[in-house]
């Protein structure tokens, strides 16, 4: 991936992953610039295209673009940073993340609020740089 196309999306998302909005700073595992709609099913290396995903979010969305929703079974697409506004979408109740329509898929799908994610998100909220702004 071309370095000027990688430097617009971190600053595009100022360097938080665009999925459950975890702070670069207070993550130690990689992100990665995730295509939204992954090769396999069309997706191209543009900017409209890409968002940047911290390691957890992208290892289990992979390339998902859809999800079943965890009450309803209903299929539904996922969030797509890149169409939707997140806070239309989910909502923190402390560290944990709750989804409202798409998000409720995401959640589930990404498997945001994860004990082991949870840990995490309270170790930051100690440090006073969680929730994100």
């Amino acid at each position: 991936m071309r370095p000027d196309l990688v430097r617009q999306v971190w600053l595009r998302a100022q360097a938080r992953c665009e999925y459950c909005r975890l702070p670069k700073e207070g993550y130690p595992l990689p992100f990665h610039i995730d295509h939204v709609t992954a090769k396999q099913h069309g997706g191209t290396t543009v900017l409209e295209n890409l968002a940047l995903a911290c390691l957890h979010c992208n290892r289990h969305k992979g390339p998902n673009i859809a999800g079943r929703h965890p009450v309803t079974g209903e299929l539904v697409r996922l969030f797509n940073p890149r169409i939707d506004d997140w806070s239309q979408h989910f909502e923190w109740q402390g560290e944990v993340l709750l989804g409202k329509t798409v998000g409720q898929v995401a959640i589930h799908v990404l498997s945001m609020n994860a004990p082991d994610f949870l840990e995490i998100r309270i170790a930051l909220k100690e440090e006073g740089v969680f929730p994100p702004g």
